[in-house]
């Protein structure tokens, strides 16, 4: 209130005066232009920088002024280094507040006048900017605007910083910003490389606070100002952004947010890991994501190929592990950064998920989930067998499974029909077994994957079998299970006739399967198989067999007529 009231007064003071033919027997002073805010007012002993013209008050000719010469005037109030007039005038003035002020000759240059520029018994009239205010015992003030909710680190003496800043004088005039640079001033702390000010101001400050930092001229660039923007004896006022710091002592930072309930093995040296990651700075700004490429990152583990601070990170986790490693600058791009995206001296975070990984020695896993009472006959090389199984990766991300079809899956185990992990574990396996079976990459679809398989996955395998038909060797259609009948010709001629057509070899064939004494090649068509077999037999193409071209079965290898399923 006294702010705004006094103006008024000061301005009817005027006015009578003026009105008054008499002498000016005081100081008159005109407030005509007053901030809406002032924090500070001008007082006894405070140095102040200003701007002024002045002029005669008789006929408002102009004798000096700071804005000619292009420099503010700088003194100190209330001492006498000014006129009495101008020492009584500046009281109570505010930063950028414009006033009049009047003084009388006695309280001006008096009877005698001065230099020849003031004559005798002048009234003189200044017309006052007030730029800057300060005290020999100011000290920095610090106005904090805002801060993160939680802050588990403040800035030492020492620590490197990155910062943004808008710089301004007390007057409000900018004379530097980081922001026009588009690029943080990054520097330590506490060793000397700031004005003193900025050095005090800095410290205790949480990454993403926001505060103002006030620096007197003592404390910021003294009598000789810096360059052309700011003046000597200015005040500094700074509104800094704290982006990031750390301390070259800094080692890595690992916060473990999330672990598996169990986890029977851990990443080491030499492994190979998939994971996502997103990666940002420490004011929460990203520059990186593997959600949004979709795709996880691959790499080894302990070898080089990735930033010290990561490869030191990344052992000792559990697949699907997640946790946040802060990554100081001298474990991760130093000084240079990396191009546009991460700057110099910059601090990383990175929130990871371990979707897996394996080493390149890993056999097969198989863990025997159910296992018959009878376990008589188990699955091998040459069996055709039917399996169900839910295919997934090691994040329970569910690839393939056989109930999205009508019927089981099947297969001829040792044909290469499928992955080499899955033949593993489906190996040794009673009828109505369930195993879990985890296949590392180079015993599934290795670096570059599969449709729907990611590249270098491990692969986690729910596995039942749920029929098995054992099989005979690679080449044959047909084995005997113990000695074949000899001689052979007499037991094929059924009704001996001395010939054996088609019909009677068929009857034949499968009169020795049901009884146990041989084996037809699962999976095929048998009418084929048995065709096949008797055209081999048949040499002279009449349809009939004779004991003369008889080559038993066993002794000679059969290829089937169509591929194998």
């Amino acid at each position: 209130m006294e702010l705004q009231t006094s103006p008024f007064l000061l301005v009817f003071y005027v006015t009578s005066v003026i009105c008054n033919s008499g002498p000016i027997a005081d100081v008159v002073i005109d407030r005509y232009d007053i901030p809406r805010v002032c924090p500070r007012e001008v007082e006894t002993e405070d140095f102040i920088r200003y701007h002024f013209n002045g002029s005669f008050h008789v006929d408002g000719k102009k004798f000096d002024s700071s804005h000619d010469r292009g420099k503010a005037f700088i003194s100190q109030v209330g001492l006498g280094r000014l006129i009495t007039g101008m020492d009584r005038g500046l009281l109570g003035m505010c930063v950028n507040e414009r006033r009049r002020i009047t003084v009388p000759p006695h309280l001006a240059y008096g009877s005698i006048g001065t230099g020849g520029i003031i004559p005798p018994d002048a009234v003189l009239v200044y017309d006052v900017l007030l730029l800057d205010i300060w005290h020999p015992d100011d000290k920095v003030q610090i106005r904090t605007l805002s801060k993160p909710e939680s802050c588990n680190r403040t800035t030492v003496a020492s620590d490197f910083i990155r910062y943004h800043y808008n710089g301004t004088l007390l007057s409000g005039q900018a004379f530097d910003s980081s922001y026009s640079r588009n690029s943080t001033y990054d520097t330590y702390l506490g060793q000397g490389d700031l004005i003193k000010g900025m050095d005090e101001g800095l410290l205790g400050m949480c990454v993403g606070e926001r505060r103002v930092i006030i620096v007197p001229p003592f404390l910021a660039y003294g009598e000789s100002g810096h360059g052309t923007k700011v003046p000597p004896q200015a005040t500094l006022v700074f509104e800094v952004l704290l982006a990031d710091v750390f301390n070259p002592k800094d080692d890595l930072i690992v916060h473990v947010k999330e672990v598996p309930e169990t986890c029977t093995r851990r990443t080491a040296t030499g492994d190979y890991i998939r994971y996502h990651y997103n990666g940002t700075f420490q004011d929460g700004t990203a520059f990186d994501s593997s959600y949004q490429r979709n795709s996880t990152y691959n790499t080894y583990i302990g070898m080089g190929y990735v930033i010290q601070g990561m490869d030191k990170a990344l052992h000792g986790l559990c697949m699907g592990e997640k946790r946040r490693i802060i990554i100081p600058p001298h474990m991760a791009y130093g000084e240079n950064g990396v191009g546009k995206i991460i700057p110099g001296s910059a601090v990383l975070v990175f929130d990871i998920h371990v979707i897996d990984f394996h080493n390149p020695k890993d056999p097969v896993e198989i863990k025997i989930t159910h296992k018959p009472q009878q376990c008589d006959l188990t699955s091998e090389a040459d069996d055709l067998i039917q399996y169900r199984y839910n295919c997934s990766l090691m994040d329970g991300t569910l690839l393939y499974s056989s109930d999205q079809y009508d019927s089981p899956s099947t297969t001829t185990l040792g044909t290469n029909s499928v992955i080499l992990g899955l033949e593993e574990g489906l190996s040794g396996m009673c009828v109505g077994e369930r195993r879990e079976v985890i296949i590392p990459p180079h015993w599934a679809h290795g670096e570059n994957g599969a449709a729907g398989v990611p590249k270098s996955a491990v692969l986690f395998f729910e596995l039942e079998l749920v029929d098995l038909q054992k099989g005979v060797p690679q080449g044959y259609m047909f084995v005997w299970l113990g000695d074949g009948p000899d001689p052979l010709f007499p037991a094929m001629d059924l009704n001996g006739d001395k010939k054996v057509p088609l019909e009677e070899f068929s009857d034949f064939i499968m009169l020795q399967v049901k009884e146990g004494k041989g084996r037809l090649r699962p999976g095929v068509d048998t009418d084929s198989i048995i065709k096949d077999m008797f055209n081999n037999q048949d040499v002279n193409k009449d349809g009939k067999i004779v004991e003369e071209e008889l080559k038993p079965a066993s002794e000679e290898p059969q290829q089937a007529s169509k591929d194998e399923l």
